[in-house]
């Protein structure tokens, strides 16, 4: 089997690349730049293109499947050759589905939390001694990749993204894989540039749920207004809401306790408590005992960027999050004051994706950030332009975020800036989809927490 990628860099791009080429198939991609990790990882395979840039000539008639990713273009010239040669293309999740039709799925969706519930599951999994192909958006300790199929296996676990799966495939992602057992989150508008409207946004999740099988399992969130509508559409499954488990803290600690066992857990904050019971009703669809999966979440330590410690003192500590959307915002910087609630907290988020940055969205972000001491917002107006989107005014961002915002748009001002806060007492939370232009976080921290 010969497959090649255009656009390989991409993050589930590459993973799909390399566990491929673990499969023993025929792999070979292409992209015009590729970034790190991506980069690093495809050499280690032999699958780094040698040459950047897009080549028609790389289309032959013995290639099997292109598979297209989001970073290409509708003239992308090798697209353009591979449609003159009528070869079968597909996006990378139409490809997950066609590899897994015929087992069991696990679709987590939603807004917010998709990707650590995936990894709560997978991490279970693993513990349990299953074996199962997946599909997640984030590093996940113990993992080697981010995407794993193997024919043995009879479970997939998906995690569920509702954007569009290619640019000539405008269907989003999380409706190709027609789950058997489902779980949503919580419906928080986000991608305007696709999903113009709130009610555009919600409908994808509407046919989410209608997609699920026969006889299937959906698990959704209580607290969630637009859940309750959905998951009624499809009177063929199983409809269960979920809350937040019950936890009791100790020392600073959360724990669980199930008759005579107490389990103690690594992550904390409503969001993640809400999160593990939603993984946990999951497993046990699946089979898993009980004091497995309680065992196993105390081992659990969350995905990359995901409330990801990066230093600690006795009275300081310094996070970086994936947070960029307004509810993840929210629950992120709502879970650091939980913890910690008498130390000071310094929040700071990067305006990066192309909805963040858009005027008509900022407002969505309207006390997002209230529970934070110092709540800083930071963007880079060349990225406007590399986006060709309108120049934002620095005061319109803090009307539109309310509360006392600070503003930064130059990196190295606001780093001076935290270079000069008292560190004692406080904590620090750095939050996007991106680097804030090329943060060194592991030097910053180091930096500031003395």
């Amino acid at each position: 089997m010969r497959i090649h990628f255009i656009a390989i860099g991409g993050a589930a791009m590459h993973n799909l690349a390399i566990a491929l080429c673990k499969k023993g198939y025929n792999v070979t991609g292409s992209d015009d730049e590729i970034f790190e990790p991506s980069r690093s990882r495809l050499e280690a395979c032999g699958l780094l293109p040698k040459d950047f840039g897009w080549h028609p000539e790389n289309i032959t008639t013995d290639i099997d499947i292109v598979i297209l990713g989001m970073h290409a273009r509708k003239d992308n010239p090798e697209l353009v050759r591979a449609q003159e040669l009528g070869l079968k293309i597909c996006s990378y999740p139409e490809y997950l589905y066609e590899q897994t039709k015929s087992k069991m799925r696990v679709v987590v969706g939603g807004s917010h939390g998709k990707t650590t519930i995936t990894s709560m599951i997978m991490h279970v999994l693993k513990n349990a001694n299953l074996g199962f192909d997946y599909m997640v958006g984030a590093n996940i300790k113990g993992f080697d990749t981010m995407v794993n199929l193997e024919d043995k296996n009879r479970v997939a676990i998906f995690e569920g993204d509702e954007y569009l799966s290619s640019p000539i495939d405008l269907t989003p992602k999380f409706h190709w894989y027609k789950p058997h057992i489902a779980v949503l989150t919580g419906i928080a508008w986000d991608h305007i540039n696709v999903f113009p409207t709130f009610p555009k946004y919600v409908e994808q999740f509407e046919i989410f749920v209608k997609s699920i099988q026969y006889g299937g399992n959906l698990f959704w969130y209580e607290g969630d207004e637009n859940l309750k509508k959905i998951s009624r559409v499809n009177h063929d499954i199983k409809s269960e809401s979920y809350g937040k488990i019950d936890v009791v803290e100790e020392d600073g600690k959360y724990c669980v306790v199930r008759g005579d066992k107490k389990y103690v857990l690594n992550v904390f904050g409503d969001h993640n408590f809400q999160n593990i019971n939603a993984a946990y009703k999951v497993c046990q669809k699946l089979g898993v005992k009980d004091d497995i999966f309680w065992s196993a979440m105390e081992t659990f330590e969350g995905a990359a960027k995901r409330l990801q410690l990066v230093k600690e003192t006795d009275d300081s500590a310094f996070y970086i999050d994936f947070a960029h959307a307004p509810s993840k915002l929210k629950a992120t910087v709502n879970a650091l004051k939980q913890k910690y609630p008498k130390r000071k907290l310094i929040a700071c988020i990067e305006l990066h994706t192309f909805s963040s940055l858009q005027m008509n969205f900022i407002p969505q972000y309207n006390g997002a950030m209230d529970k934070a001491d110092t709540a800083i917002v930071y963007y880079n107006r060349e990225v406007l332009k590399h986006k060709q989107l309108p120049d934002i005014p620095e005061e319109y961002v803090k009307e539109s975020f309310g509360g006392k915002v600070m503003v930064f748009t130059d990196t190295v001002k606001l780093q001076e800036y935290l270079h000069g806060t008292d560190c004692h007492g406080t904590n620090y939370l750095m939050m996007s989809s991106g680097n804030f232009n090329g943060v060194d976080f592991k030097k910053l921290a180091d930096e500031i927490i003395r």
